[in-house]
């Protein structure tokens, strides 16, 4: 049974840095895509960032792109998400994701965490 769990998240101040983790398990987790989505109130759902497991390929959200790094460790089967530079924007509630087959934002993604809510707020 696949599982992913967030962890990480809470109320830091604009220009404060996090990190994110997500634990994973049920699958063979160097051959998955692993990404980060998240969703502000009353606004879609958006991709953040993924890690393509096949070659190590890394994608970002043009929002994020050089504050936000994904990282994985295999040993532990584990994706973070370090986030820099964060700003009020940046408020929402983060999910990670995991396909076989796809790394957003080249394709959906099949399973999903329930998520870590994210405050940047002075």
């Amino acid at each position: 049974q696949v599982q992913l769990v967030e962890s990480g998240g809470g109320l830091v101040q604009p220009g404060d840095s996090l990190r994110l983790s997500c634990a994973t398990s049920g699958f063979t987790f160097h051959y998955y895509g692993i990404g980060w989505f998240r969703q502000a109130p009353g606004k879609e759902r958006e991709g953040v960032s993924c890690s393509k497991g096949s070659d190590g390929s890394t994608y970002y959200a043009d929002s994020v792109k050089g504050r936000f790094t994904i990282s994985r460790d295999n040993a532990k089967n584990t994706v973070y998400l370090q986030m820099n530079s964060l700003k009020p924007e940046d408020t929402a509630f983060y999910y990670c994701a995991a396909d076989p087959l796809f790394c957003w934002p080249r394709g959906p993604m099949d399973f999903w965490g329930k998520g870590t809510l994210v405050t940047v707020s002075s």
